[in-house]
């Protein structure tokens, strides 16, 4: 197995991919992570932590640049349009998921990378999916997220068997966190409810209060990417669908642990056309093959989650940073 010598991070502007970069900075040292991202302004925090490029991850030019620039052995895929914004443009989403994608794989190729990580995710599953879904089980989105998540975890596995590229993808469940707002999924309510509940005390939700997902705070996420990126090659018993679990709560779950801590929280429900994909989602995953192959283990539960996602929003929210 190849040593991860540099990496380069797309997407990294993004909700995972902005705290995900400073973390492999701390291990892996500032100047051997290759922050980029395609619009968004980054982060002071980010921005000055270590190199950052604005690119095009569909221009295969654009990406191929960075990977000469930088002698790029690793790439981590975080580049996106999640379900809530990829419903409103899906044509969008396919260019974006589908076809950077494909660029990535072939310059790892291309470059005989060391790895290509490329998370994967919960949209993959649909209707008929069992409420804890296992780890092989039939996948049928019914979002066009969910169609190229399914269709990356194929290409990707097709290029490990036909290439030999090392290509690895765990599937993310709604992710929390207090540093960086998410960009457009149907998990969202479940960052924007802690935000509001800090700022104002309410918070309207826009699925209903007992819908139940699958959750992850964001240390453990980062943890998860990281231990599976490290992980041997040789005990990986399959790719790029690792299933990851950790809590599972329904949006009145939520509520009723800020209000533990927060007393006048005021909690009301307006599901949006996003109650749909949320239905079609399982409740909560079978992680049993990370957890055997990688030695996958959460640190957190609902409770440890929402005391220190409070506390530090709390805290953000007296420096004027909530604003």
């Amino acid at each position: 197995m190849k040593e991860i010598k540099k990496i380069l991070v797309t997407g990294a502007v993004g909700q995972i991919g902005s705290e995900l970069t400073l973390a492999l900075r701390d291990k892996y040292g500032a100047e051997h992570v290759i922050a980029t991202g395609r619009k968004t302004e980054p982060s002071k925090e980010l921005k000055e932590s270590g190199p950052f490029h604005f690119i095009d991850v569909n221009s295969v030019d654009s990406v191929e640049e960075m990977i000469k620039k930088y002698e790029i052995d690793t790439i981590i895929h975080m580049a996106a349009i999640l379900s809530g914004v990829g419903e409103k443009n899906p044509m969008l989403a396919w260019d974006v998921n589908m076809n950077g994608t494909l660029n990535i794989l072939n310059l790892g190729v291309k470059y005989d990378m060391a790895r290509v990580i490329i998370p994967s995710s919960i949209a993959v599953w649909g209707p008929g999916t069992p409420s804890v879904a296992p780890q092989d089980t039939a996948l049928h989105p019914t979002t066009m997220y969910g169609v190229t998540k399914v269709a990356g975890e194929i290409l990707a596995d097709y290029y490990v068997l036909k290439y030999g590229l090392d290509s690895r993808g765990l599937r993310y469940p709604g992710i929390i966190s207090s540093e960086t707002l998410p960009g457009g999924g149907t998990t969202d309510y479940a960052v924007a409810i802690y935000y509001e509940a800090v700022k104002n005390k309410k918070y309207t939700c826009f699925v209903r209060e007992d819908t139940r997902l699958p959750m992850m705070y964001m240390p453990d996420c980062i943890k998860a990417t990281i231990d599976l990126m490290e992980a041997p090659f040789d005990k990986l018993n399959r790719h790029n669908d690792y299933n990851v679990g950790s809590m599972s709560f329904t949006a009145k779950d939520l509520a009723n642990a800020i209000k533990k801590h927060i007393p006048d929280f005021v909690d009301s429900y307006e599901p949006d056309f996003r109650q749909a994909i949320a239905d079609s989602w399982p409740d909560d995953v079978e992680d049993d093959a990370a957890r055997k192959d990688w030695g996958w283990d959460p640190s957190h539960n609902i409770e440890s989650m929402t005391k220190d996602m409070l506390e530090k929003l709390q805290a953000r929210h007296a420096k004027g940073e909530l604003e």
